[in-house]
């Protein structure tokens, strides 16, 4: 397989499809619960997203990839989090424009996470050997409801399974070009996940094991039956996201996946 190399196109297309998905989101929230639940606002080259307080896609993305962040602009970025008494995160690509840094800097922002951002061609390859009893099937339509607890639940040791974190996972779950899939155990659900076919682009996201079917190869056969599926609709590219050195990362890069980059999170807590 031929792998890309890193450039500042490549990762704007990557960010900014990101982005994407999370301004749906806001949109969509905006649109079923009233002005304020959902923003969004253009800043910087990227965009301020706001879907609630405290929800991991409350968060900037794609800053600096467009040249010179002014001043301004990062004052602009502030206000749009502040007078929504929200802390200012921002998923920074080293990619980035060296004045986001400096502003960084200058603000007192500190950095909270890492994530990988991984890659592999999306060419149709022989599928893997399934341990005997798993099988991936696509969510139906009458069945998001069902897909979004399951795949809370299995995330429920990093967030809290909460009404509004449901809400949200509903949300990209229905979004365009977004298709979910549950993977089974002898018959019994086991855990989710779901791609975003974005052009050249597949997004493999939201993937997670129940407690009680952990180390069984879940995983392995939901991000076999995504790549087959991102194969099919003639994407050329898979892309996603995992903490350094988690089982996450492991679990793709047995499967052909490797860092494309290394994307930061920086945070200004919201002024007392």
């Amino acid at each position: 397989m031929e792998y890309p190399l890193l450039s500042l196109e490549l990762a704007r297309e990557i960010e900014l499809a990101e982005a994407e998905a999370a301004i749906a989101c806001a949109e969509r929230l905006s649109a079923a619960h009233g002005n304020g639940a959902g923003a969004v606002a253009p800043v910087g080259g990227g965009y301020a997203v706001y879907c609630g307080a405290n929800s991991p896609v409350t968060q900037a993305v794609g800053l600096g990839l467009n040249g010179v962040v002014s001043k301004e602009e990062f004052d602009r970025l502030e206000e749009f989090y502040f007078s929504r008494k929200e802390p200012v995160r921002v998923e920074t690509c080293p990619m980035a424009d060296g004045s986001v840094i400096e502003q960084y800097r200058e603000r007192g922002y500190h950095v909270s996470e890492f994530s990988n951002v991984m890659v592999r061609p999306a060419e149709k390859t022989a599928a893997a050997a399934l341990p005997a009893g798993i099988e991936v099937q696509k969510a139906a339509e009458g069945e998001i409801d069902l897909w979004t607890l399951t795949v809370a639940q299995g995330f429920a040791e990093h967030f809290p399974v909460t009404q509004e974190l449901l809400g949200i996972m509903r949300m990209f779950a229905e979004g365009k070009n977004t298709e979910c899939y549950f993977a089974l155990v002898d018959g019994k659900i086991a855990g989710g996940a779901t791609v975003a076919l974005r052009g050249r682009i597949a997004g493999l996201f939201g993937a997670s094991t129940l407690p009680a079917f952990r180390n069984r190869g879940v995983q392995t056969a939901l991000l076999e039956a995504r790549m087959q599926r991102a194969a099919e609709r003639g994407c050329e590219l898979a892309m996603s996201i995992a903490l350094p050195g988690s089982a996450s990362q492991r679990n793709i890069t047995r499967r052909g996946f490797r860092t494309l980059y290394t994307r930061v999170k920086f945070e200004r807590a919201l002024p007392t």
